[in-house]
């Protein structure tokens, strides 16, 4: 398993992920009303919550901020598959201590996955084990 570049105290909350999955998303520099107008078309946020939440992103060291003329450009500071690798260690090492195997047994236990998920989850299994030998 990849280590995560991410601290386990570093973390972002969920309104954080959902604003840099939008930015991932959007890919380059983008504002925060770029920011705002991909991810909620309705205004279902303000200008100003959107504009904190990445301005606290920045402050985590996640973002990076550059101000040209009278605009703020933002451009992630972490791939987001490190994020992805940081979280997913967090949770195992929280909940399931430290075992990817116990994760596994708890989502097969739980019933939350149907037939096709299994059915994918077969066919990684074989491909990864094909592309280890």
């Amino acid at each position: 398993m990849a280590r995560s570049k991410i601290k386990q105290k570093d973390y972002l909350t969920p309104l954080e992920w959902e604003v840099m999955n939008i930015i991932w998303k959007l890919g380059g520099k983008p504002t925060v009303r770029q920011v705002l107008n991909e991810g909620y078309p309705n205004r279902e946020k303000a200008y100003t919550t959107i504009q904190t939440v990445m301005n606290n992103i920045v402050i985590k060291r996640f973002l990076k901020r550059k101000k040209t003329g009278l605009v703020n450009f933002y451009s992630p500071a972490v791939k987001r598959e490190d994020m992805i690798v940081g979280e997913t260690n967090t949770l195992v090492n929280k909940a399931f201590g430290g075992s990817f195997l116990a994760l596994a047994n708890y989502l097969i236990d739980s019933d939350t996955l149907s037939q096709d998920e299994i059915a994918d989850l077969k066919r990684l299994i074989k491909q990864k084990e094909k592309d280890r030998k």
